[in-house]
């Protein structure tokens, strides 16, 4: 056997030894020679034996089994933990399976799952066609990505989410980067929630800052990915972002913020915008303009840098900053969208959808009277204590033309030209004398100006002095008190009640003697109405400030139609009534606000202890009616209708007129009827060639003529 091993002859094995088989002897152990030396060949694969019936017993020291354990594989660390760590992770994936299935059941089911329709926005226009205002919860109408300049939506993108157009509504790179510039910044700088999170938190949940409603908020991102196209996602999310105050949409902050439509924005105002979003009330421009203008500086280099604008375009952006325009006047505007707002439902019910509507409001006269009434408070409110004012100005219609219901919008939204009531005072005495008139007076009609008393009611005059016998037209002329009071007697405070609410006011009055005097309340917006009979010829006026509403699409929901509600005044008794207006301007307590070349009318008011103060006039082209006076009833510093009040009044007519053509008072003024004198020839009123006096039949009274006109004069009518 060795000179065959040596001569490198194989050698198969014997597994006879296993058997219990081997020398004669019985000795299983190779001898030296059957060794196999260290550099011997390899030996043949053995023969596969047949399997024992009876195994032998792995003894506590036995051979056969201390040769098992010798072979027993050793895992290595590395492997218990993979092994470890897989278990690890598939019993957190089971564990977030069913933390997102418990958040998702107190969901809605997916399958009846819809995007909350928007609040309506109203849009307010003027005449013109300019926006006055919006009014609803969004504070600006919805838009679509068509509408505005590409840059404007592109801008968001690039600074809240670059990767919206590839990912899934959710973006694990976004997280993972955001993530890391966070612990590198030790800090949250950045952000990991895409655009479709963002916008599916502001449709469906709430603003708070838990684990359970980012779980949602990602399972309410993936629906609107599935649902909706990325420009349809991004088109709602413009619409629905909050830009700091008030503003809901990106419509509703470039009004809010620059004063203009999203349609018009320039790119430096689109990068100030979308940097808003991230901390509207911190970046407001309004409120901090330098950190408003750094974040703005973030978005243009972000939208160069994703190749959204160009570099040039960029650098312009950065060299001509966005600016927020100042705002001028006190917002008066709001007045007149106010009330809009409270008699919109009467027209078109509940607003379901955007709507635009066009009011009859001219912006030149609402700005006009806001910066004339306000200028006039500052620069003597405080030295007559005459703290608020109110003014309206109606087409003869009843078309609102301007309406300022306070002296500062912002500070007090209170509208007192339409639900202020207040003590007219003498502007009311015109609805006594009509009365007086349609019972078969006329302004040459004599009453006695002197004290009386009727039950104890003694009124005086203002001046404490008295006229003795005058004509109604000079009684009104000069705002006598005791021919008014003797009037209200003869002709009943019934019946100057009912002349009162017949030409329009609707406040309650009481139907006692004072009412001649104005002691019953009534709001700027009524009385201007009512006056608006005696500029139209005597129809009736219903005052209004809607023309048209329109829905977003184009359809007329309201239009108003041209209607007349017939007339309230006779033709003759307007021109009477007119006549004696026309006095109080040319001669009487409105003489110093009368506008020249045109025909004019108007009357002030002045109540006890000078707590409210109006003038009220017209021409044919507006009626317009300014009361002065404080929100607490307190007492002015002997302010009367023919001062402050009348002074407002007076510029501000005369800033309204200017360019326009003339037109006379309708109906013209009164004639009257020629009295017999002597022998029977006609004399006129000497006082007042366009009123001659009445017939005699009426105690007339003729005033002698003016001494400046000599014997010849009047004989050749010189």
């Amino acid at each position: 056997m060795n000179d065959r091993i040596a001569r490198g002859e194989r050698r198969e094995p014997s597994f006879a030894h296993e058997r219990g088989e081997g020398h004669a002897d019985g000795d299983m152990r190779l001898s030296p020679d059957d060794r196999p030396t260290r550099f011997s060949a390899a030996p043949a694969r053995p023969e596969p034996s047949r399997p024992l019936r009876n195994p032998p017993k792995r003894g506590k020291h036995g051979g056969g089994g201390g040769g098992k354990r010798r072979g027993r594989k050793r895992r290595s660390f590395l492997g218990g933990l993979f092994y470890w760590t897989m278990v690890l992770g598939l019993w957190c994936v089971i564990g977030l399976g069913g933390l997102i299935a418990y958040h998702a059941s107190q969901l809605p089911p997916i399958d009846q799952l819809t995007v909350p329709k928007r609040p309506p926005n109203i849009a307010i226009l003027a005449a013109d066609g300019s926006l006055l205002a919006n009014r609803g919860e969004t504070g600006g109408r919805s838009i679509t990505i068509g509408e505005v300049p590409p840059y404007l939506p592109r801008a968001f993108v690039a600074i809240e989410d670059r990767r919206f157009y590839d990912h899934f509504g959710i973006d694990p790179i976004g997280i993972t980067r955001a993530l890391v510039t966070n612990l590198r910044g030790r800090g949250v700088a950045q952000g990991g929630s895409t655009l479709t999170q963002q916008l599916a938190k502001n449709l469906f949940l709430t603003q708070e800052r838990t684990a359970a409603r980012k779980i949602q908020e990602a399972i309410l991102a993936l629906w609107l990915e599935r649902t909706y196209s990325k420009d349809q996602i991004l088109e709602l999310y413009l619409n629905r972002v909050y830009f700091g105050s008030g503003a809901y949409g990106v419509e509703a902050a470039a009004q809010r913020y620059f004063n203009k439509s999203a349609r018009a924005v320039t790119i430096a105002e689109a990068a100030m915008l979308a940097g808003l979003v991230q901390a509207p009330s911190r970046l407001a421009p309004n409120r901090n303009p330098d950190a408003a203008e750094k974040r703005a500086q973030l978005v243009i280099a972000a939208m160069a840098d994703q190749g959204f604008i160009t570099q040039a375009a960029a650098k312009a952006a950065l060299t001509a900053p966005a600016e927020v325009p100042e705002r001028i006047g006190a917002g008066s505007v709001n007045y007149a969208a106010d009330y809009v707002m409270d008699v919109l439902d009467d027209f078109i019910g509940a607003v379901e959808g955007d709507v635009t509507v066009l009011t009859t409001i001219d912006t030149k006269l609402q700005g006009s009277a806001e910066t004339i009434l306000v200028d006039a408070l500052s620069a003597q409110g405080s030295k007559l204590n005459a703290s608020q004012g109110a003014l309206v100005s109606l087409a003869p219609d009843g078309a609102i033309r301007a309406l300022i219901g306070g002296r500062d919008y912002t500070k007090s939204q209170f509208n007192r030209a339409t639900a202020a009531h207040r003590q007219p005072g003498s502007s009311f005495k015109p609805f006594v004398y009509l009365t007086a008139i349609e019972k078969g007076m006329t302004p040459d009609t004599i009453r006695d100006d002197a004290p009386f008393s009727i039950k104890g009611w003694e009124p005086e005059n203002y001046t404490r002095s008295y006229r003795g016998p005058v004509t109604l037209r000079t009684a009104m002329q000069h705002s006598l008190n005791t021919v008014a009071a003797r009037l209200i007697q003869e002709v009943t405070p019934r019946e100057v009640v009912r002349t009162a609410q017949r030409l329009g006011v609707t406040s309650p009055l009481q139907a006692n003697l004072s009412l001649a005097l104005g002691t019953s309340e009534v709001t700027p917006l009524e009385l201007t109405a009512a006056y608006a009979s005696f500029a139209n010829g005597g129809q009736s006026v219903l005052p209004y400030v809607i023309r048209e509403v329109r829905s977003t699409a184009g359809k007329v929901v309201y239009a108003r139609k041209a209607n007349s509600f017939g007339p309230v005044i006779q033709p003759q008794t307007v021109s009477m009534m007119n006549t004696m207006f026309h006095a109080v301007m040319t001669g009487g307590t409105g003489s110093k606000v009368n506008l020249p070349g045109w025909e004019v009318g108007g009357k002030s008011g002045t109540t006890q202890d000078y707590r409210d103060a109006w003038f009220v006039g017209f021409t044919g082209r507006l009626v317009t009616a300014v009361w002065v006076g404080n929100d607490d009833n307190s007492a002015m510093r002997r302010v009367t209708g023919s001062g402050l009040p009348a002074e407002i009044w007076g510029k501000y007519m005369k800033a309204a007129h200017v360019g326009a053509q003339p037109v006379p008072l309708p109906g013209g003024f009164w004639q009257g009827a020629p009295k017999p004198i002597g022998d029977g020839a006609p004399v006129a009123d000497a006082r007042s060639p366009a009123a001659p006096v009445q017939p005699a039949g009426d105690r007339a009274w003729v005033p002698p003529a003016p001494q400046e006109r000599n014997f010849l004069e009047r004989l050749f009518g010189g």
